[in-house]
């Protein structure tokens, strides 16, 4: 059995959400000035926005997103168990874990610090900095340059993790929901016989 169960990873994630909903809503500078995104940011060599400074429609748009995506986890772990942990997260945690794989990856591998763009020759595996411009790096022309920063990396990277935890957690549940509702349902037929 799990340390944490899935419903509480969970749910801790559906206020981590909202958490940064309000946020986004009220104060985005908090988020960004935070000590994690500051850390990761700089060993991925992520460059820092200054775009949270303000508050700005697409950030309240952002904040709408998330706070529809906190309640409606929320909601979603008051169905039985075994509809919840079963179905409806068994599927959810590895679409989110990819998704959120994906975002990372794009982020890191497309950035203004990755190492694809190295044109000098340099060694590829070398410490990323986004103060040192990278010669071969162009933007992109379909705005995914707003995906390349330090606050989406972090986002992005506890999504990940999280959602991973998540799915891992819920693999070793499953056997035990089974078995609990094998069980019940075997106990339920001998009484009515």
């Amino acid at each position: 059995m799990a340390l944490i169960s899935a419903t509480t990873i969970i749910t801790s994630l559906a206020f981590f959400h909202l958490t940064l909903a309000f946020f986004f809503l009220t104060s985005p500078i908090t988020i960004a000035d935070q000590a994690l995104v500051w850390i990761l940011g700089q060993a991925m060599g992520m460059p820092t926005t200054r775009s949270f400074d303000a508050k700005s429609p697409s950030l309240a748009f952002l904040s709408v997103v998330l706070a529809f995506i906190g309640f409606s986890d929320l909601v979603s772990l008051s169905m039985p168990e075994e509809v919840s942990l079963l179905y409806h997260w068994g599927t959810q945690a590895p679409f989110r874990l990819f998704f959120s794989l994906c975002l990372v990856l794009y982020t890191v591998f497309f950035g203004p610090s990755s190492p694809l763009y190295r044109a000098d020759g340099s060694n590829y595996f070398a410490h990323p900095s986004a103060q040192v411009p990278n010669a071969g790096y162009g933007t992109s022309g379909w705005g995914g340059d707003g995906l390349k920063n330090s606050v989406i990396f972090t986002f992005a990277f506890i999504e990940m993790v999280s959602w991973f935890w998540v799915w891992v957690t819920l693999r070793e549940e499953r056997q035990e929901v089974v078995k609990r509702n094998l069980k019940g349902r075997r106990g339920s037929h001998g009484r009515i016989n």
